[in-house]
């Protein structure tokens, strides 16, 4: 049985202001007319039926993510009682799928990435299920050859002896920006694009030994709110992925952007003649190389180059495009 787990229960803070702890990115239409949960729920709809997806979120969005998404049974959604990243959440998440599917294969996504060229996801995730189901206790991450030396993502070293997929021999979360231009350099590194399959059996085994209070809490699931409460507060990647000796890569020739801070926007939305990029109810007189994210409000810019205007519906907040990544910096001093 192939079961897909979605990641939903972020909060997005770096898309500030319009991703907040009330409506995260997730939720948001950022890069066309469907928000981003919904253009990961239609992708694996094409992999499995949606009896199969469960969606994993915080208590306080569940409302908003049945609006999004009609086709989900309410049996098919995972609620986080507290913001505690991925680890306890997969962990809750698999201790639940054990008791509908206790034998499943699990491909697991995050709720707010961009994947194009799908059909080559889509071999990569069956090449990854049929390992799984030979090799139980094989973890096997898909990654993506590095564009640039990216210090927001993960990054996975692998054996390049031509076998498929290949075991990995280094796992980095997050280098500084030395280790980033060493590893697009070295060409031995692939971007973790956090989708990996494993046997949610195997997963449970590998938590169980990497955390084990967390385990132990979440086990007794007759007090699951206080119990979750009490779990540290800690990522699967750090958890498990990076100290599992069974991790494994597909390297995919697939498009992925995490849609990790505003900048990366310019990486997937079109760009008018004047390489401006426009969202909502805006228009430029005169005006180049700007980011305007509308609401309601009506914006013009008017002779203004290279700056930033987001409309976060009580605030507009305007300012020169190379400080954009640390505008999510100003959300306690407005």
């Amino acid at each position: 049985m192939l079961c897909v787990l979605i990641l939903a229960g972020g909060i997005g803070s770096r898309f500030w202001p319009q991703s907040t702890e009330e409506k995260p990115k997730q939720f948001l239409k950022l890069l066309g007319d469907k928000t981003m949960i919904q253009m990961t729920y239609d992708q694996m709809k094409k992999i499995t039926s949606c009896e199969n997806i469960f969606v994993s979120t915080n208590i306080h969005y569940v409302d908003m993510l049945k609006e999004q998404l009609p086709d989900i049974s309410d049996s098919n959604i995972i609620c986080e009682p507290y913001f505690k990243n991925t680890g306890p959440s997969i962990l809750l998440s698999s201790l639940y799928i054990k008791k509908i599917y206790p034998d499943a294969n699990v491909v697991c996504v995050a709720s707010d990435i961009y994947i194009g060229n799908e059909e080559e996801l889509f071999k990569s995730i069956k090449l990854a299920s049929s390992f799984v189901a030979r090799k139980n206790d094989a973890i096997v991450v898909v990654g993506v050859n590095p564009t640039r030396p990216e210090t927001g993502y993960g990054y996975i070293e692998y054996q390049k002896d031509g076998v498929i997929p290949s075991k990995v021999t280094g796992f980095i979360e997050k280098p500084d920006i030395k280790l980033a231009k060493d590893y697009l350099a070295s060409k031995k590194y692939l971007w973790n694009t956090g989708v990996f399959i494993y046997n949610n059996e195997n997963m449970l085994k590998e938590i169980k030994n990497n955390l084990p209070v967390e385990y132990e809490l979440l086990k007794k699931t007759f007090d699951v709110d206080s119990n979750y409460q009490k779990c540290k507060k800690i990522s699967i990647s750090n958890a498990v992925l990076e100290k599992s000796v069974n991790l494994y890569a597909i390297p995919a020739n697939i498009d992925w952007d995490d849609v990790g801070s505003w900048e990366s926007l310019e990486r997937y939305i079109k760009k008018d003649n004047n390489d401006n990029i426009i969202k909502g109810d805006a228009k430029t007189i005169g005006s180049h190389n700007n980011i305007i994210y509308g609401n309601d409000k009506k914006i013009v810019l008017v002779n203004a180059n290279d700056l930033f205007c987001i409309d976060s519906n009580d605030t507009i907040i305007i300012g020169r495009k190379e400080d954009l990544s640390n505008v999510y910096l100003l959300k306690d001093k407005i």
